[in-house]
């Protein structure tokens, strides 16, 4: 009976091994396709929305070109750590090995290695083949160089401040740029829509023209001047769909998301808001003078070049070095107190002629000093253009939005009164398409300028260095 109990409990485990392996399979693959899922939708790809203080938050977490310029301080950093060495003494060790039957050499090695013997004398000048190890440990340090060590460690110094103001300079566009192509995605989202609008009102009346035409009640020309009218705002929301695409791969870019990153804009409360423009030119070109990274970076510049025309002119001047060794002399690897020594001093030295090679540096130095000079020149001159134009686009662009707001008004008492008027039918449906297609293009316009004032607004900003 045991027997038969015992075959009947393996009979149905390996009855019940197939389902198990099933379940197992089952649960396996379950969790496969669960990773798997997980690695090709990874957490990157849910969508995220973005307001323009969130957008420009994220671009400077993310902006390949921000961090660029980070690293860049920090290769500054390390290039002043490298300066800065030549300050501190530096240790070598060397083990050197030769061997020699010359004569001078061998009797110079027997000396070295205090192994000299009276019957040495004897074999001077055969003495055979003789080998000598010297392991040694040399430190020196440098006294004097003319003032180079001092001159390039404060020119590594003004090299991260440069670095800052580069990374300032790169801040300042950066958000710039993400608030430009912030305010042009949502203008072409709303000259869409407008475009979308015209297109459902002159649909409708070409349909109802069209049945009349058939009837009779109207000439071919106006079927004809309605389809221009369609086919002129089906090209305005052509335009503006694509307006929509190129903002959005541009802000894509300056937050540095992949192509295939899903993400979209929010309205930010900025938009409701109306750009001023609340100080004058001089006054907004004094404070980016102040401000701006740029004109900081090229007086930087010129410093750093004056310090390294210093540094090269301190080759006229002599070097001193201060030098100690301790090692020794053997025949044998093995070290041994008996044979070691130590040898200390000090060496001067100075360039009496180099063919003019310290000459020719010296010279490529303060050309590059003069070079500086015009850069911080030319760098004032460009931003003083660059905030002149954003000024004056400024100036433009709230004339614009005063003139559109205006349109706007007579566009929209022009459609009324010929509305009224083709109730009354004495005026045609070209003439109501037109009207209507007048007021669509007035709410655009001004939609268009009121982008384009607070655009121009973020460049005056950017002008002055406002986002440094």
């Amino acid at each position: 009976m045991k027997i038969m109990f015992k075959i009947s409990k393996n009979s149905l485990a390996l009855g019940l091994l197939p389902v198990l392996m099933l379940v197992n399979f089952s649960v396996a693959a379950e969790a496969v396709a669960k990773n798997a899922a997980n690695k090709a939708v990874p957490e990157k790809l849910i969508s995220q929305s973005y307001t323009l203080d969130q957008a420009i938050d994220y671009a400077i977490a993310n902006n390949p070109d921000l961090q660029i310029a980070i690293e860049r301080i920090n290769q500054a950093q390390a290039q002043l750590g490298v300066a800065l060495s030549a300050f501190y003494p530096q240790v070598t060790a060397r083990v050197g090995y030769e061997t020699s039957n010359n004569p001078s050499q061998v009797f110079s090695m027997i000396v070295s290695q205090r192994a000299f013997e009276p019957e040495n004398i004897t074999t001077i000048n055969n003495p055979g083949y003789r080998q000598n190890f010297r392991p040694e440990i040399i430190g020196k340090l440098s006294l004097f160089r003319g003032g180079q060590d001092y001159q390039n460690s404060k020119a590594a110094e003004l090299g991260i401040d440069a670095a800052e103001f580069e990374r300032s300079i790169v801040h300042n566009a950066l958000i710039e740029a993400v608030t430009a192509s912030y305010y042009a995605y949502l203008a072409s989202i709303e000259a869409q829509k407008v475009a979308q609008d015209s297109i459902s009102a002159i649909t409708s009346e070409l349909n109802q023209t069209q049945l009349k035409y058939e009837a009779g009640t109207v000439l071919k020309s106006d079927v004809l001047s309605l389809e221009v009218k369609l086919a002129e705002a089906q090209d305005a929301q052509i335009r503006a769909a694509n307006g929509i695409e190129i903002s959005k791969a541009n802000i894509a870019n300056l937050l540095g998301l992949s192509s295939f990153q899903a993400f979209t804009v929010a309205p930010s409360s900025s938009i409701l808001t109306k750009p001023k423009l609340t100080a004058s030119f001089n006054d907004l070109l004094e404070l980016a003078m102040t401000q701006r990274p740029e004109v900081k970076a090229a007086a930087n510049q010129v410093e750093i070049s004056l310090r390294k025309l210093k540094s090269e002119q301190g080759a006229y001047l002599p070097k001193a070095d201060a030098y100690v060794s301790y090692g020794q002399n053997s025949q044998n690897p093995g070290f041994s107190s008996s044979r070691d020594y130590v040898t200390a001093g000090v060496t001067v030295e100075m360039d009496l002629f180099s063919g003019f090679n310290t000459q020719q540096r010296v010279s490529a130095a303060e050309r590059k000093a003069a070079e500086a000079r015009e850069t911080e020149r030319k760098t004032r001159l460009a931003i003083e253009q660059e905030v002149k134009i954003a000024y004056l686009k400024l100036q433009e662009g709230l004339a614009r939005l005063r003139v559109t707001e205006v349109s706007v008004m007579a566009a929209d008492e022009a459609l009324r009164l010929v509305n009224e008027e083709r109730r009354a039918e004495i005026v045609t449906v070209t003439r109501y398409i037109e009207s209507e297609v007048a007021r669509n293009k007035a709410q655009s316009n001004t939609i268009a300028a009121h982008y384009d004032a607070l655009s121009a607004e973020a460049a005056l900003k950017k002008a002055v260095g406002d986002w440094k």
